[in-house]
């Protein structure tokens, strides 16, 4: 199997398992930068993620720019995932989703931070990206390069960034590493928020985190993506 191979197989898996697990609905997609030319990246055309196929995904440039579109029309908010393959060369993969539990901290201005040792992986903290703070009343899609690189701006060297209003991006060094970070994020969220009921807080120190984050390693990430795949009817490649 050819690198590509792998990778477009990956990407059909990574959208069952971030459906099934609730990371997205009808909406959310999940991209991986070309193994081959890392100035174009893999994305599926406009389609749910639960019903990709392989078939659907399509090659892109970093400008949102099919390469062979065929009719397949694609998502607007593509310019997400050009954008930070731009900004982010160590950047394998990008999930864009809108978790339930990651919206509250989009709004509040309570800090998205990690409090599970799993969750060490979303970062020290979270940031938020607002785009009616420099694009002003949008529909919150980010429809063009212009907006896809102010989110990558305020993303940074993170890996996660929420969006107001809107939901989350997340980057990883491989697909499986975006969506292990996607599923966590959603998980820390739901669980910061009935922690807060209860009351204070005591997250993970930033030496905590920095220790956690060395461990992720193949293996945590196989165990996990051994587990979501099969839920999600899908088989565990053997990676290239």
């Amino acid at each position: 199997m050819s690198k590509l191979d792998f990778i477009l197989e990956e990407l059909v898996t990574a959208n069952r398992i971030l459906a099934n697990e609730g990371i997205v609905d009808s909406f959310g997609h999940v991209s991986a930068r070309h193994p081959d030319n890392p100035q174009h990246y893999l994305l599926s055309r406009a389609r749910a993620p639960e019903r990709i196929e392989r078939d659907d995904i399509v090659e892109y440039a970093l400008d949102g720019t099919a390469i062979d579109e065929r009719g397949r029309a694609p998502y607007l908010e593509r310019f997400i995932h050009g954008a930070v393959y731009e900004a982010r060369p160590d950047v394998q993969a990008v999930v864009h989703n809108h978790s339930p539990s990651v919206i509250p901290f989009g709004v509040t201005g309570k800090k998205l931070k990690p409090l599970l040792h799993m969750c060490a992986s979303i970062g020290h903290d979270v940031p938020v990206w607002d785009s009616h703070d420099k694009f002003g009343d949008t529909t919150l899609l980010v429809t063009d390069m212009a907006m896809g690189r102010d989110l990558a701006a305020s993303l940074g060297p993170r890996p996660t960034a929420l969006m107001r209003g809107h939901g989350a991006t997340v980057v990883g060094r491989s697909v499986r590493h975006a969506v292990f970070v996607s599923v966590y994020l959603e998980v820390g969220a739901k669980l910061q928020m009935q922690s807060m009921a209860m009351g204070d807080i005591k997250f993970l120190t930033p030496g905590e985190v920095d220790k956690i984050v060395a461990r992720v390693t193949d293996y945590t990430l196989n165990r996990a993506w051994e587990n979501w795949a099969r839920r999600a009817g899908r088989e565990m490649q053997k990676q290239v």
